[in-house]
């Protein structure tokens, strides 16, 4: 039988108001791949920076190889052999790839021969790198592999990896899993955190299901369907979002050859981009992460301005104005980055709230806030959109991804604006709350809103999307109706191929139908 190399023992940790981990236990094999689930808020952070040394327990243990196992710090536990590839990447933009990986390691060699075992260490595992190039130039796939690559210079037993998927095309998603296979072979652990339950099917071994802090159960995933997992992980039958069927309204929003260089030194500029979104419609938006999504997306809410009429609300020119200027008219946005973009860190949920719901839901007068209003403002949101916290008081940055996402979405969905646009509206939540957040965004067309969803998500894109389009370098493919597209055709879209050479995808016998 396999050895168990780390036996995780009652761990319990609280913090005030909730406890985060109550009373947890299950081992993870050498050699295994051991998928930890559960929703947003269950738990599964604290879990794994108790491992990874950032948190100490209130009480339990942990065993490695049976020896006691209580790191101090991430030192510590990188020394027995522990490694972390974490959500959010932690990289310079304007370091190239051997600097940022040396700032990791606790005696980088010099710079030539780290730069040698890293092209060394990433060709053997199917990530290759150029040590040499600087990080800002780099896609969001090849970031992740200067996360991972650094992790795998440690000679990690245990590789604990955090949504390592969530900004990877369907192709790299293959390339990962492929090497995670490999270090498998070799006898390496991996803990594994993914709302993706078709990717769990497909790699793990065998999964732990967390629910507000205790383990619930566990299963073999490739013997276990999607939905059960989800059930398990909600403690109740899973809900699909449903679609109410839309006569074409007006063009609320039209964009008209909108061309504009990126505020990121290392953005994308983007190049003649025309489309139009009528009234209770989903237009979703794909691609490669770095494709000029968050410029589009600063260029319709306002915070990229643009000659007026190249951005247009029902035939007015607005792209001369601000932010809050379009929230007056109704044109709202909740952009990719939670945390420091779409919500302040550091302010309360009550004033994150006030943040973009001042002028819609009429929260100051005259200069003063009305801080009850703004209070039952956030609080509506908490309770409509589930989100796990304490209370309204809590800073935004004490909540798990998942629940500041939700939190985010529900701000901006409960000012019933005339245009939404979102990038990436379910990132980093489980199965539940992305089917919630996927319905609110087809009630709120369905009420006449006309929505620009922006994601890398294929699957969230087909399921509520009315037209498709692609965004590549920063141009927009031709825009298609959703229904019917097969994968190819997606594929070839995201790699910057129009027209015919789209069409011509169908005239073969292989392709393959995107589930509606």
């Amino acid at each position: 039988m396999t050895e168990t190399l780390l036996s995780i023992n009652s761990l319990t940790k609280a913090y005030p108001g909730v406890v985060a981990n109550d009373s947890v236990s299950f081992d993870i094999k050498e050699g295994e791949v051991h998928a930890l689930l559960g929703e947003n808020g269950a738990g599964k952070s604290t879990l794994v920076k108790m491992i990874y040394g950032l948190v100490k327990p209130d009480s339990g243990e942990m065993l490695w190889h049976g020896q006691p196992f209580a790191p101090a710090e991430p030192r510590a536990a990188r020394a027995t052999g522990v490694a972390m590839v974490f959500q959010h990447f932690s990289l310079f933009d304007a370091l190239n790839v051997a600097e940022n990986v040396a700032l990791g390691m606790e005696d980088p060699p010099k710079m030539g021969d780290l730069a040698a075992r890293i092209k060394s260490v990433s060709e053997a595992y199917g990530l290759p790198l150029d040590p040499f190039r600087t990080v800002g130039d780099l896609s969001a796939g090849e970031r992740q592999r200067v996360e991972i690559i650094r992790c795998l210079l440690q000679d990690p037993k245990l590789l604990i990896m955090d949504e390592p998927t969530s900004v990877l095309t369907p192709q790299e998603v293959d390339i990962l899993f492929e090497t995670l296979r490999k270090l498998r072979a070799e006898g390496t652990s991996i803990l594994y955190i993914s709302h993706k339950l078709e990717e769990i099917r497909a790699l793990c071994d065998q999964a732990t299901i967390l629910r507000l802090g205790k383990n619930v159960g566990s299963c073999v995933p490739a013997e276990t369907s999607a939905r059960q997992m989800a059930e398990m992980m909600v403690g109740d039958s899973l809900q699909t979002p449903t679609r109410t069927a839309q006569d074409g309204g007006e063009v609320i929003l039209q964009v008209s050859s909108l061309s504009a260089a990126s505020a990121n030194p290392f953005g994308t500029r983007l190049k003649d981009i025309s489309f139009s979104v009528k009234s209770g419609e989903i237009l979703g938006l794909g691609g490669v992460a770095g494709n000029g999504q968050d410029e589009l997306l600063a260029a319709l809410s306002g915070e990229l301005k643009t000659s007026s009429d190249v951005v247009q609300i029902r035939g007015t020119g607005v792209g001369h104005l601000g932010p809050n200027e379009r929230r007056a008219i109704g044109t709202l946005a909740a952009p990719e980055e939670r945390l420091g973009h779409a919500a302040a860190p550091n302010m309360s949920l009550v004033e994150n709230a006030l943040l973009t719901g001042a002028i819609r839901q009429s929260l100051t007068d005259r200069g003063f806030v009305n801080w009850k209003g703004a209070t039952e403002f956030a609080e509506e949101i908490i309770e409509k959109f589930d989100v796990r916290t304490p209370g309204s008081d809590r800073a935004a940055r004490a909540l798990s991804g998942g629940n500041l996402q939700k939190f985010v979405i529900g701000r901006e969905v409960l000012q019933n604006p005339d245009v939404l646009i979102v990038n990436q509206p379910t990132w980093g939540v489980d199965a539940a709350a992305a089917a919630a957040i996927r319905q609110s965004l087809l009630d709120l067309a369905a009420n006449g809103a006309a929505i620009v969803v922006i994601s890398q998500d294929l699957d969230e894109l087909m399921e509520i999307s009315d037209r498709f389009g692609a965004l590549n370098e920063g141009r927009l493919s031709d825009v298609r109706p959703a229904a019917g597209l097969t994968i190819d055709e997606i594929g070839l879209m995201m790699g910057g191929a129009h027209g015919m050479e789209v069409a011509q995808v169908n005239q073969g016998d292989t392709a393959q139908e995107v589930p509606a």
